[in-house]
């Protein structure tokens, strides 16, 4: 191929789709929870029937354990095993508990569905998988959301003690695929330490206004391809983590995205590698954040290409971290222990953004952003919200939040920056009085070049809205 860049963007494409690959299933088994006495009427609790079907399936499978339409299946924490894959009917709803005492002792096992040390596993069918979000908050606030903690049982400390949604730990070859994933209390899909990933054709409906509700995090888990979902939430939507090992080989393609955190977030726990990342075919719409790094404890990120992506950005309350950035790529040490560690090799290409905050790109002395390509990018920035601007957001740890008058591109510590066919258009904002495209701190940025760059007023007749 000519294009080096579609070059690689095949390579890294083909990777991630060959390591998800796996040879064709045998006929399953299948088992209804109705048989197994479950009544799916909301109010009882169904999660004995519903572990004995799983239970009664042959060890490795293949077994689907059906939720029959209509019902509404209220259920404690249940466990999948080797070969089983949850069909949840269009017109059938997995209910989570929403009680204490509905989940184990462990805190890393709260769930309302995982599966540990599995293999072919998974859950589908078109159905719903809702954990009852409204049932933890404590006070609803307009800025955010107060919730529930069960810190008191000592299994984990501060405000994030909430169960979360569904769950792989461990596990190979993973299959989520035709499911809405609805009101999840905290994160909603984790995938910990899990191996050959297919998640497709899913909805995640989080509640806008609860914090921590993640939609996908990728954590110590490797070759997953996400494709075709819809993600609403409150949080970061798209979320890989390394915190016991590496990340790498992760395509993301052909998803609308919608957050009050990030879009698309590396990080913020980051103590091991991220690398191989494609991110394709994307829009991204009225959320705090767009493409964010929050590397913070030692790990790296390398060879990463975002293509083909729109993104709207805006400013939300301060409280939620983001400061409507379309891009926001930050490696600095989270505190005094902390390593510092690079982003290098970096590409984005055929990027439409519509923003009320310009790019942010910054490393630290010993961690520094090193060969970032921006090629065909099409920025507009605008107010329109009646939040404050002016200032830089390096949440969490490291600045905090610093005032900082806004501009098109805001750059410190870099070794490398290529800007290729870049238009940056500005609103005639008399409050803002932005005018300034570019701002670095030159003892900090080495090696930049720019072909084909423009800066200018926007007129009404360019504006896509």
């Amino acid at each position: 191929m000519k294009n080096p860049l579609i070059f690689l963007l095949f390579l890294l494409l083909t990777q991630s789709l060959l390591a998800t690959s796996s040879p064709l299933n045998p006929i399953p088994i299948n088992l209804s929870v109705a048989d197994f006495g479950a009544t799916g009427d909301g109010s009882c609790y169904d999660t004995a029937p519903i572990q004995s079907a799983i239970n009664s399936c042959p060890e490795g499978g293949p077994c689907h354990v059906i939720f029959p339409a209509p019902g509404k299946y209220l259920t404690a924490t249940v466990f999948l095993k080797s070969g089983v894959v949850l069909v949840v009917e269009p017109g059938a709803t997995i209910l989570g508990g929403a009680r204490l005492e509905d989940y184990p002792e462990e805190f890393w096992r709260w769930y309302v569905v995982v599966a540990e040390n599995a293999t072919n596993v998974g859950i589908r069918g078109g159905g719903v998988v809702d954990g009852q979000a409204a049932k933890f908050v404590v006070r609803e606030d307009p800025r955010k959301n107060v919730m529930v903690s069960w810190n008191q049982t000592g299994a984990c400390l501060g405000d994030e003690c909430r169960p979360r949604l569904i769950g792989f730990i461990g596990c190979n070859n993973v299959e989520v695929s035709n499911i809405t994933l609805n009101h999840p209390a905290y994160w909603c899909l984790h995938l910990v330490r899990s191996n050959n990933i297919s998640i497709k054709d899913i909805a995640i409906n989080g509640d806008f206004n609860i914090p921590n509700n993640d939609g996908i995090d990728i954590e110590d888990s490797n070759n997953t391809v996400i494709t075709r979902c819809h993600i609403d939430t409150g949080d970061d939507a798209i979320c890989p983590k390394s915190s016991t090992g590496p990340v790498y080989n992760l395509t993301v393609t052909d998803c609308w995205i919608r957050s009050k955190s990030s879009a698309i977030k590396l990080g913020s726990a980051s103590w091991f590698d991220f690398k191989h990342f494609v991110f394709d075919n994307i829009t991204i719409v009225d959320s705090h954040r767009g493409i964010g790094f929050q590397i913070r404890d030692g790990g790296n990120a390398s060879d990463i290409v975002f293509s083909n992506i729109n993104i709207s950005t805006r400013y939300y309350d301060p409280l939620w971290w983001g400061r409507a950035e379309p891009i926001y790529v930050t490696s600095c040490p989270r505190d005094s222990t902390s390593k510092e560690a690079s982003i290098s090799d970096v590409t984005f290409i055929n990027i439409t953004a519509n923003s009320e905050n310009g790019i942010f790109l910054s490393g630290s002395k010993r961690g520094l952003l090193r060969n970032l390509r921006f090629i065909n990018m099409d920025i507009t920035y605008r107010r329109f919200t009646n939040y404050s601007g002016g200032l830089l957001d390096y949440r969490p740890g490291c600045q905090e939040l610093v005032e900082h008058r806004t501009a098109g591109i805001m750059m410190e510590y870099i070794e490398g920056l290529e800007v290729k066919n870049v238009e940056i258009r500005w609103s005639n904002n008399e409050l803002e009085q932005w005018n300034n495209p570019l701002e670095f701190r030159p003892s900090t940025v080495n090696n930049i070049s720019f072909l084909n760059f423009s800066s200018g007023l926007y007129t009404d007749s360019k504006i896509n809205y």
